[in-house]
């Protein structure tokens, strides 16, 4: 008999069906016996008697033979798609038996702290609402390809092991490379801006390494970086156009296609308006000055408690959940930024900031190679370090510019999670790579 699916079971009323997946949740009624079978396409009803459930408790591994039958009126499940239905069993194969489960697994949340959730992550990313994270993100990294493959990019895979360090700023893992030293990649960006000189328009879906020593909840040291970057643009706003389009169609696929997963966290899409609002950093600063009396109108960059603020103010004043900030400081970015040519002193770069929380940078490079190469010496790296990518400039590049969105990142603003390590399926951290590094030290 061929498997049926339990969101398959309103399908086959009346019908002789085999179900195969993992016990969910049992519950003994004297004479009867319910069972939640679980699959990778949710939930079913199975009825059973004492003898049929023997001694099957959750996350055992079965094959049930039975029949569909409607569900009495008052019993119906409007949450389930099999809500309508149950299964009678005929039969029951344990196919493998479970151990006792530390925790309960049954109810709708779990309710574990975090360090919990992490010990036993092969074990938890087996519940639901677990589950319904990672659709999430799944359906949001395909939205990105989906919309830059609509706009005629080419995807490429960046190698994460590099010569040397172009970025500057974070912390970069090193290693031993045969008779040599390497690099972790911070970000595929130098990848990315070289192959404009190739094919144009580019994007990839990376993981990216950032050996910071701390933890936040916001921060991964592996992550997944969505980047793209075009050529022959006109101006930084193309850049910024570009990811409006990009971030917009992700929203629709989600709304889409993830109702049911944002429902189980009472989670909302960002609302934005027709065009989300760009605020120069200065001005960003101007204006949390004015809101609030702290004083950063002379920093670098926006502190969290900033992000969060000037997120406020578009939310209450423009209606937008969103806000590109643009125009930072020149000689704070990587050598590749483009100054602005009215006050060189700041860059066209230009991050998006999401219900209070960076999702992305991105904007203008430099394309000019004498121009570059002047970069690189003043901000102290070594041309031979970036020789390959230098190589692609020297023979001629178009004017480009690109971003890079954190899939984690958004996932975890997005469902309102408390965490960034919920939102990654494995996450690395200072204190952890899928075990605690505390409980290896001898």
């Amino acid at each position: 008999m061929t498997r049926t699916l339990a969101s398959q079971t309103p399908e086959k009323m009346g019908e002789q069906v085999l179900l195969k997946g993992w016990v969910h949740v049992r519950r003994d009624h004297g004479k009867i016996v319910f069972i939640d079978l679980r699959d990778r396409s949710g939930l079913v009803q199975i009825v059973l008697t004492p003898k049929l459930a023997g001694h099957l408790h959750a996350e055992d591994v079965v094959y049930i033979t039975g029949q569909v039958v409607a569900r009495p009126d008052q019993l119906v499940n409007p949450k389930l798609a099999s809500g309508t239905v149950e299964v009678r069993a005929d039969r029951v194969e344990l196919v493998s038996k479970a151990a006792k489960l530390p925790f309960d697994m049954g109810g709708v949340d779990l309710n574990l702290e975090l360090p919990t959730l992490l010990d036993y992550r092969s074990l938890v990313l087996r519940h639901p609402k677990v589950q319904a994270i990672f659709k999430v993100q799944a359906v949001l990294i395909n939205a990105f390809r989906e919309a830059l493959l609509s706009q005629d990019f080419l995807e490429f895979q960046a190698p994460v092991i590099i010569p040397a360090i172009p970025e500057g700023g974070a912390e970069v893992f090193k290693f031993p490379y045969f008779k040599s030293q390497a690099y972790l990649s911070q970000s595929p960006q130098l990848y990315k801006s070289l192959l404009v000189g190739a094919f144009e328009r580019v994007f990839s879906v990376n993981k990216i390494f950032r050996a910071e020593p701390s933890v936040t909840t916001r921060h991964l040291t592996e992550a997944t970086s969505l980047d793209a970057e075009l050529g022959f643009i006109d101006s930084w706003t193309e850049v910024q156009d570009l990811e409006e389009y990009v971030v917009k169609y992700i929203f629709a696929r989600l709304s889409d296609k993830c109702a049911a997963e944002l429902a189980l966290f009472h989670a909302t899409i960002p609302q934005v308006p027709a065009k989300i609002p760009v605020i120069k950093l200065r001005d960003a600063q101007e204006i949390i000055f004015q809101r609030t009396g702290r004083d950063c109108r002379r920093e670098k960059d926006l502190a969290p408690e900033d992000e969060r603020e000037i997120c406020l103010y578009t939310t209450e004043k423009l209606g937008s959940e969103l806000v590109f900030i643009s125009h930072f400081l020149t000689a704070k970015k990587p050598f590749y930024v483009y100054p602005d040519p009215e006050n060189s002193e700041y860059a066209y770069s230009v991050d998006l900031l999401g219900r209070g929380v960076e999702w992305s940078s991105g904007g203008q490079r430099l394309h000019d190679y004498a121009t570059i190469l002047e970069h690189v010496k003043t901000w102290g790296l070594q041309p031979e370090d970036v020789e390959l990518y230098l190589q692609s400039f020297r023979y001629g590049v178009p004017p480009l510019g690109g971003f890079a969105l954190g899939a984690e990142r958004m996932t975890m603003n997005i469902l309102g999670l408390k965490n960034i390590r919920e939102a990654s399926l494995f996450p690395r951290d200072l204190e952890r790579v899928d075990v605690r590094l505390s409980s290896l030290k001898k």
